[in-house]
């Protein structure tokens, strides 16, 4: 009986240890689902060029990018979430640029080919390789550019703004950090001190002082459209929040649909 006790005990105290241990040694790639390749630009976005992004820590990395109309039209930096490829995003570049808008798609490191391992660090030095293409090469004066993040991508944005402030800032589907939202599909784990990558997206646009959009989809069951909520309340400058009545986190609407792309289209008018 003794015997007994003491291998439940273990059974208890060993298991629960394990599957921690486990996570947090591969946390990264439950949060980070690179899948897929773009295939060729000229075949998913005709106008577009292949461009490459060369972050500070020595990468380079593949991105798309159609070039403004005029020197005086905004351009708008996408930053993914935390799946798929820019060829997803093709559709939603297309519509921009019918607006007259020039767009920057880019792949974080380790997605469609690229070099490297995704993380936090990694992703923010990502994203300025993309705002320096556009500043230094692609010659779009930094008053002009519009930051778009979705999801995992609204992290990466909100962090960006914080250091270089953009004209306007749109969200899709934000949580409010990482572990918020981890907390939500994983709520048997102590999530807040396993993760390794934080993305407090609701305590830094609290500092950023551009106009802010926030879309967010009713019936996401990936973020609670409460925490897309409250990262609009706790914005600096909130400029609209969208709400995409019975979307779903992925849903068509919220990819590249009339509503999304209907609030940039009125962040670029608000800020000229």
């Amino acid at each position: 009986m003794r015997r007994r006790v003491l291998v439940a005990v273990a059974v208890v105290v060993l298991v629960p240890a394990l599957v921690t241990g486990l996570l947090w040694a591969l946390q990264r790639r439950l949060v980070y689902l690179p899948q897929g390749a773009p295939g060729p630009v000229a075949a998913a976005l005709p106008g577009a060029d292949d461009v490459v992004l060369r972050t500070a820590d020595g990468l380079q990395l593949a991105a798309w990018h159609v070039p403004a109309p005029s020197p005086d039209a905004l351009t708008v930096l996408v930053a993914p979430g935390n799946g798929g490829h820019r060829g997803l995003r093709a559709p939603l570049a297309r519509a921009l640029a019918e607006e007259g808008l020039g767009v920057l798609l880019l792949d974080y490191r380790g997605y469609a080919g690229n070099p490297g391992s995704p993380s936090e660090e990694g992703l923010a030095l990502d994203v300025r390789a993309a705002r320096s293409f556009l500043l230094e090469e692609a010659g779009v004066p930094a008053g002009r550019l519009l930051y778009l993040g979705e999801s995992l991508g609204a992290g990466v944005v909100t962090e960006l703004a914080t250091e270089h402030p953009p004209a306007g800032l749109l969200l899709r589907s934000p949580f409010q950090d990482l572990a918020a939202v981890g907390a939500v599909h994983y709520p048997f784990l102590p999530v807040r001190a396993l993760l390794r990558d934080r993305y407090p997206v609701a305590e830094r646009i609290a500092r950023v002082h551009v106009p802010t959009t926030v879309v967010y989809g009713t019936a996401d069951r990936i973020v609670p459209p409460g925490q897309s909520r409250a990262v609009a309340a706790a914005a600096a400058e909130l400029h609209r929040l969208v709400a995409v009545e019975g979307a779903d986190h992925n849903d068509p609407p919220l990819l590249d649909g009339p509503e999304l792309v209907g609030a940039v289209r009125d962040l670029a008018a608000r800020v000229g």
